[in-house]
């Protein structure tokens, strides 16, 4: 089972390389990664193209020009990932918000009959997030996923993760490469595609960390596309 993981960067040069080194060390055969840089001002696309040199039969790199957001570059990364033929594509930060160990579980939960999707979720039994996180973050979080599931009833206890497991025969059912949605409010659709399509989505649990280096990419613009998003898929204004 050829499993890769899509790994979106913007100005992660220090977080990468330890990512990286994560990745490598599960024991998950045949695992590949596929880093998409969106032009990073800070040399990140240079530090990918090291770590590819270093790791050919591992690391690859897809370079954009262009800094589009989260959700296009994610459908470019994933896109690539079917079209070399994996099996199972998996979503991870660049951050090290997202622990890679919990990757060879969210594998074998994937192979349950019905599951198309399995959620690193940190609102599930196990689940937590960052203790570095102030209670009105924690409360913010909370509240998207109650919003969220309160308008499209998903029915998924973390609706808005974005460290996810899928199979590539979900990928297209959901028909990636029409999604519309960028930033977080990606995440959501995704989920709401799958649901749509009958398709399992399971959900194990993870600590979710705080960055230690860089900075958030959260925006404005990202947060009032995450808080309309749910609206528009309801009337089906994006589908």
């Amino acid at each position: 089972m050829r499993v890769t993981v899509v790994v979106p960067t913007y100005n992660e040069r220090e977080n990468l390389p330890v990512a990286v080194e994560r990745l490598t060390a599960l024991p998950v055969p045949d695992l590949h990664i596929l880093v998409v840089d969106d032009n990073s001002p800070d040399g990140t696309g240079e530090v990918a193209d090291k770590l590819a040199v270093d790791l050919p039969n591992v690391v690859s790199v897809l370079h954009r020009t262009e800094k589009d957001g989260l959700g296009r570059a994610y459908i470019a990364g994933i896109t690539q990932a079917l079209d070399e033929g994996a099996d199972v594509v998996v979503q991870m930060d660049a951050d090290l918000s997202h622990p890679a160990e919990v990757i060879p579980a969210m594998l074998e939960e994937l192979t349950r009959p019905g599951t198309g999707v399995v959620l690193g979720s940190r609102y599930v039994p196990g689940g937590s997030t960052a203790s570095e996180w102030k209670w009105y973050r924690k409360a913010l979080s909370a509240w998207a996923n109650f919003y969220v599931n309160g308008i499209l009833r998903l029915g998924i206890k973390d609706a808005t993760a974005g460290f996810k497991a899928w199979e590539a025969d979900t990928l297209r059912a959901i028909d990636i490469g029409t999604i519309r949605s960028n930033g977080y409010s990606f995440q959501v659709e995704m989920n709401y595609r799958a649901k749509k399509q009958s398709i399992g989505i399971a959900e194990v649990p993870i600590r979710f960390e705080e960055r230690t280096l860089g900075a958030s990419k959260m925006s404005l613009r990202v947060q009032l596309e995450s808080a309309l998003m749910p609206w528009k898929l309801l009337f089906g204004r994006t589908l």
